[in-house]
């Protein structure tokens, strides 16, 4: 294992390393985000651009090189969140699974603490609150009551759950 710094370090030079690539370009992206080693890019000028902009992105640094994987069919994953382009060109966003996912979570008959278990369902729900616009979330709460379901929870459990939480009213 590497020191705890080795990712604050990492970080910092990518911040360096980004700049110094958007600034030397002659032609930027409208968006670009990065968490760790991926980046999501909106890019408006053409794909024949978009490959001058990667070819200039990996001349920067030998060891530093970038890959990159355009939308599909509207549709391009980053991370776990699925990014859709609409036809007024506005972005939605909904929860993501690659083909290999299995839906096997923690099973409610494992030899753990009950805090554990509800601490998986609270998990799961609080991602698809996050993640998902108001267009997609109930289709993913009912895809994570089966998936649930699946993995021994009672399906009062996870009603309980999902159902939207009051913030706590602090006493003073």
């Amino acid at each position: 294992m590497g020191s705890p710094l080795s990712p604050v370090i990492a970080n910092f030079y990518m911040e360096a390393f980004e700049g110094t690539a958007l600034r030397t370009a002659t032609k930027r992206p409208s968006c670009w985000l990065r968490y760790v080693d991926g980046t999501f890019v909106i890019w408006k000028h053409g794909i024949d651009e978009l490959n001058i902009f990667l070819q200039h992105l990996n001349n920067i640094h030998p060891k530093i090189q970038f890959t990159m994987e355009v939308e599909k069919d509207t549709q391009l994953a980053f991370l776990d969140v699925l990014v859709s382009r609409r036809q007024d060109l506005s972005l939605g966003h909904k929860v993501y699974r690659k083909n290999t996912h299995t839906d096997r979570y923690l099973h409610n008959n494992s030899n753990l603490h009950p805090g554990q278990k509800r601490g998986v369902i609270k998990t799961l729900v609080d991602r698809a609150r996050r993640i998902c616009e108001p267009l997609h979330i109930t289709e993913e709460l009912q895809y994570l009551d089966r998936a649930l379901q699946v993995n021994g929870y009672r399906e009062q459990t996870i009603r309980r759950a999902i159902r939207p939480r009051r913030p706590v009213e602090r006493q003073e």
